[in-house]
């Protein structure tokens, strides 16, 4: 493939952090998994996203042992392989995404069982067929990225990479130089959660990441408010992603009420802050 697709899915996170930048805005990527609650809500939930303000998108495949996720996001992926919902049927809500959103980055957070059962050349060619810019794969330290990396390449899929405040000075530049669109900065340690703490070495973490790469900084893990936001925005985050938070209000409201209300929340979250 793919010096095409390579470059066609470069320039949207490239595309994206520069008009942000010189607008002085931050980004907004709210997450969900794909297929939660039902595929149809799902669909209606990415369309209030991009409605209230998302400048990308990060969707999750559900998965059976989510060692990275907290109670709510843990309980939406039971339901969704519960339902019978699986990687297939994933991938084709997706392409309704893509068809649907043509412009928007889309990462996928995944556990790498999901990629190696599938077969990992497959993986990524089914992902990158479906509309997938980039993956995240949560269970996948730097020292195993050597391994899925030809299919990425091959494939013209971004790696976006977690960091955390645990993060060591030599390994950042490590993980910095395998990764692409941006790095995930964890903003405490733990699952996600809409637990409102951050590690208070998060801004440190923040600055050493500039030092060692370009790539854009997004911050995840308990962010829920526009104070939040602001505060990380403050340390140095080129953008917030906000899971679990979005989730709970999808999960409180009804079908019928669903769109407008998740679409205010999130406009609250994205307006311009200038640091």
């Amino acid at each position: 493939m793919s010096t095409l697709k390579q470059a066609q899915t470069q320039s949207r996170y490239d595309d994206l952090f520069a008009r942000l930048k010189q607008e002085k805005r931050h980004a907004l990527i709210p997450f969900t998994l794909l297929g939660w609650p039902t595929p149809q809500r799902c669909l209606e939930s990415v369309d209030a996203f991009v409605a209230g303000g998302a400048s990308a998108l990060e969707l999750g495949l559900a998965f059976s042992d989510p060692v990275a996720d907290g109670p709510l996001i843990q309980q939406a992926g039971r339901t969704v392989l519960e339902a019978g919902f699986d990687v297939d049927q994933t991938l084709g809500l997706l392409k309704q995404i893509r068809q649907k959103y043509p412009h928007i980055p889309i990462s996928l957070l995944v556990y790498y069982n999901l990629v190696l059962v599938r077969g990992i050349d497959r993986f990524c060619r089914d992902i990158t067929e479906a509309g997938a810019d980039g993956l995240l794969i949560a269970d996948l330290p730097v020292e195993g990225i050597a391994e899925i990396k030809p299919a990425l390449d091959q494939h013209g899929l971004q790696l976006t990479s977690i960091i955390s405040t645990r993060t060591s000075a030599e390994r950042l530049p490590k993980i910095a130089a395998q990764s692409g669109g941006f790095l995930y900065a964890v903003s405490r340690l733990g699952i996600t959660g809409v637990e409102e703490r951050y590690d208070q070495s998060l801004g440190h973490l923040l600055a050493q990441a500039r030092q060692c790469s370009d790539l854009p900084v997004c911050v995840g893990f308990g962010i829920s408010k526009r104070e939040h936001v602001e505060t990380m925005i403050r340390l140095g985050a080129d953008g917030v992603i906000v899971g679990s938070a979005v989730m709970a209000k999808i999960q409180e409201l009804g079908p019928e009420d669903s769109i407008e209300p998740i679409q205010r929340y999130l406009q609250t979250l994205s307006t311009p802050i200038i640091p």
